[in-house]
């Protein structure tokens, strides 16, 4: 029951934050916005407001904004207020909002969680120690905390790791406190590719930060993780690493173990999952947002729109293979999951 709820909320808010992207940028444009819905199939309940429905579908697997001008053959709609109508810059808006508040969204949940939980920062206790080093060879072990080189006291991972670099091919005399223990560890430094390094990997804390920090660092941890999602598919796609693709069932899967670990855990994967989302939208796939993009960037390179009804079949099509896809991969999921 837990991992239904769970489910039902991230996907309904990593939706309407997407949806609302959509919408807002629209409204701003002047687009009339007939409907404005969350899911998908029979309408459950809803109401209208300023010519706009609000509706809220039977299955919760998505969600849409319904703006005048993207069907081709209505026609009982004013020129100002139709979406192909207006200038491109402002369509093409209009279509990059929705993944962008997904950005936006996982910035703020990241944000929220640096500061009720605090930010990771290395700290000088040593988590790994790589092999065939200058740390191992010398004795450095896991769980050490180096408080001096040199007779300096290190304060923070950042100090050590500039007087390692300051000294190159020069032995230091590492002050490590072990078991309550203090004892002087004499380590050479060497340098490896472009760093210079003893061959330890530290172990992070959690330090507390106030809300600009929090906000900044959720900006930029959001495009750390953004950036190795792209490289990680880079490498699908160049066969340097293996295609592990997840669908709905395995999503609710690890929402569930999300979950059961506390809220903290459930809003980090919330945040994710609004990245995925975001950058998936981005995609040249039919039907996805990526793909109206698309468009609209040829629109602009050849000075001639696209014909609406080819693009809307376009899509059609590229829907309706796109939930034969998610069929075949909740399909897999399943027999995983078994």
């Amino acid at each position: 029951m837990t991992t239904a709820v769970a489910a039902i909320v991230i996907f309904g808010i990593l939706i309407f934050i997407h949806e609302l992207g959509h919408f807002l940028v629209a409204k701003r444009a002047g687009i009339l916005v007939h409907e404005f819905a969350l899911g998908f199939g029979p309408k459950l309940f809803g109401f209208k407001r300023d010519g706009t429905e609000y509706a809220l579908r039977l299955v919760p697997l998505g969600g849409f904004v319904r703006m005048a001008g993207m069907d081709p053959r209505e026609e009982d709609v004013e020129r100002h207020q139709s979406f192909q109508y207006k200038p491109l810059w402002q369509r093409m808006a209009v279509i990059f909002a929705g993944p962008f508040m997904n950005f936006v969204l996982a910035a703020v949940l990241f944000a929220a969680i640096f500061m009720f939980s605090g930010y990771p920062v290395a700290s000088t206790t040593v988590q790994d120690v790589l092999p065939d080093r200058p740390a191992e060879d010398a004795g450095i072990e896991t769980g050490d905390r180096i408080v001096a080189v040199d007779g300096r006291q290190i304060g923070s991972w950042n100090e050590l790791v500039a007087e390692i670099n300051a000294n190159e091919g020069a032995p230091l005399v590492f002050t490590v406190e072990r078991d309550g223990v203090t004892r002087d560890i004499t380590i050479t430094p060497e340098r490896v590719d472009d760093r210079v390094l003893i061959g330890i990997a530290p172990q992070p804390v959690l330090e507390r930060v106030g809300p600009v920090k929090a906000v900044t660092a959720g900006v930029e941890y959001t495009l750390r993780v953004t950036a190795l999602i792209v490289t990680i598919l880079g490498q699908i796609i160049t066969n340097q690493a293996p295609l592990d693709v997840g669908g709905p069932v395995r999503i609710v899967s690890e929402i569930g173990l999300a979950a059961e670990q506390g809220v903290i855990m459930l809003l980090q994967l919330a945040a994710f999952l609004s990245i995925n989302l975001g950058l998936f939208n981005l995609f040249p796939i039919p039907a996805l947002d990526g793909s109206r993009l698309m468009f609209l960037a040829w629109e602009g390179i050849t000075r001639r729109p696209i014909n609406p009804e080819k693009e809307n079949m376009f899509h059609l099509v590229g829907f309706a293979l796109l939930l034969m896809l998610i069929v075949v991969i909740t399909y897999n999921d399943i027999l995983q999951l078994l």
